[in-house]
């Protein structure tokens, strides 16, 4: 089993960051890789020992799976880190922790370090999980821009 590594820096705060990247109802609006796909569905208590849940699935609905696993770690604006659920063929479900760094110009940088799978190729499984941050980064521009508007009414 092999780390990847992957980051990426988004334009705002790291209160901001912290709330949608744990927010139920803004999970759905993020985590998945394509605009083929949606998150229809989200549970997540956000403490050690606590669990979640994000079902991903095909807009077409010809694929659906969920996402699932154990909160071991979690300090708040700082760093989350989890135990995914074992999937078929595994001896133990897979580590990723993420840090969250304020970079004190209203930025805030996100690294996620997660154990690969067997299935799919480092390469493949790097640019998924990249494409959910990217992803994340868009819906954050959404959000300031629905909250600019809201202000201005």
């Amino acid at each position: 089993m092999q780390k990847i590594k992957i980051e990426i820096v988004v334009d705002a705060s790291i209160e901001k960051v912290w709330k949608h990247w744990n927010d139920t109802e803004s999970i759905k609006g993020w985590a998945f890789a394509s605009d083929t796909w949606e998150c229809p569905y989200a549970e997540n208590n956000l403490n050690v020992g606590g669990r979640f849940l994000t079902r991903m699935s095909a807009k077409d609905g010809s694929a659906s799976f969920d996402f699932t696993g154990t909160y071991i770690e979690v300090i708040e604006h700082k760093s989350i880190k989890y135990v995914m659920d074992k999937a078929d063929g595994e001896e133990k479900g897979r580590e990723c922790k993420i840090l969250f760094e304020d970079l004190g110009d209203g930025t805030t940088k996100i690294v996620e370090e997660f154990d690969s799978e067997e299935t799919n190729s480092i390469e493949m499984q790097k640019a998924g999980w990249t494409a959910i941050l990217e992803n994340f980064k868009k819906f954050l521009i959404n959000d300031q821009e629905f909250s600019v508007k809201t202000r201005k009414e």
